[in-house]
């Protein structure tokens, strides 16, 4: 029988998850089998021990919380931009306050329609996201993405709202609206080189960047609505400098796909992006967005790893 560890965040949920943490495991244990269950403690725990399992012989790891330890979890089935095991499975129980993931492939949300998943769904087999950046003391350094990576006004709302602890205990669409808000008052697009395969090259005033496997982000915003995780390419979906009134109006737009017809809205496809400001964004750093996560500024390149995981959904 297959080897299956359990990655659990107990903080997600607001703690909800650590507190039923014997639930969680018992059910899944019953649509499983044998079933180790690990719980995080940090940043990046959940990758370092999804590793570690892999190489001692696991083939299924289950990430259990939100968005972000989907992340991280999807980051351990990989080292140096090479799978660990790429035969090993890669299941989710969603029990975050967002949930943009699992969207894409709909499943519903609450912890039984992820488990229903888990026991019934096939395995497919996606692509994942490959990301350089700089970090935060100015080191180059790689992650992977499933989801969405992004960069400019989404950066700054998601550093907003994972600061904004009480505000994360609301429903995932809320927090991300309020983030929202709160930034379209202070951030002021900025000029990017940006280039697109061999399709685009060129320096653009952008609010937002959404580099996309999956479709939706941000609590629900249908950010790419023609995404598809396994087509080998990557949706690029570039949102230029308007002015807070057009934003406004055009909110309800993201969450249904809609905004892709909007003349400030450009839309690309390739298999590698890259990303480099320009001198007039000198002492202004352009902050990415990786699955919820805020771990670097620009400049980025993301490439496609084209049917790198093994998705049980």
């Amino acid at each position: 029988m297959m080897k299956t560890l359990a990655v659990i965040n107990p903080r997600s949920a607001g703690g909800k998850t650590g507190r039923d943490t014997d639930m969680i495991a018992r059910r899944l244990a019953d649509v499983t089998g044998s079933l180790t269950v690990a719980l995080t403690n940090g940043p990046m725990d959940a990758a370092r021990l999804t590793s570690h399992a892999l190489r001692d012989g696991f083939g299924r790891v289950v990430a259990v919380g939100g968005d972000g330890t989907i992340n991280e979890v999807v980051n351990g089935f990989f080292s140096n931009g090479i799978a660990i095991n790429p035969e090993a499975e890669f299941a989710l129980l969603n029990t975050g306050t967002g949930g943009d993931f699992r969207k894409t492939f709909d499943i519903a949300a609450g912890f039984d329609a992820s488990l229903r998943r888990i026991a019934e769904g096939q395995v497919r087999r996606i692509d994942v996201g490959q990301l350089s950046y700089l970090s935060g003391d100015g080191k180059t350094e790689r992650r992977h993405f499933a989801n969405i990576a992004s960069f400019g006004m989404s950066g700054d709302v998601m550093h907003r709202v994972n600061r904004a602890t009480r505000i994360k205990r609301w429903t995932g669409r809320f927090a991300f609206t309020w983030g929202s808000l709160v930034s379209m008052m202070k951030y002021k697009a900025k000029p990017v080189r940006l280039k697109v395969d061999d399709v685009f090259d060129d320096v653009i005033s952008i609010s937002t960047c959404a580099v996309c496997n999956g479709q939706f982000f941000g609590g629900g915003m249908r950010v790419a609505p023609d995404a598809s995780p396994d087509d080998g390419m990557l949706d690029v979906i570039v949102i230029g400098d308007a002015s807070r009134r057009d934003i406004m109006r055009s909110m309800n737009d993201i969450y249904t796909g809609a905004h892709v017809n909007n003349p400030n809205v450009r839309v690309f496809r390739g298999r590698s992006v890259i990303a480099t400001p320009v001198e007039a964004t000198a002492g202004e750093p352009v902050f990415l967005e990786v699955d919820g996560e805020t771990p670097g500024i620009l400049p980025a390149v993301f490439e496609v790893m084209p049917k790198a995981l093994k998705l049980r959904a």
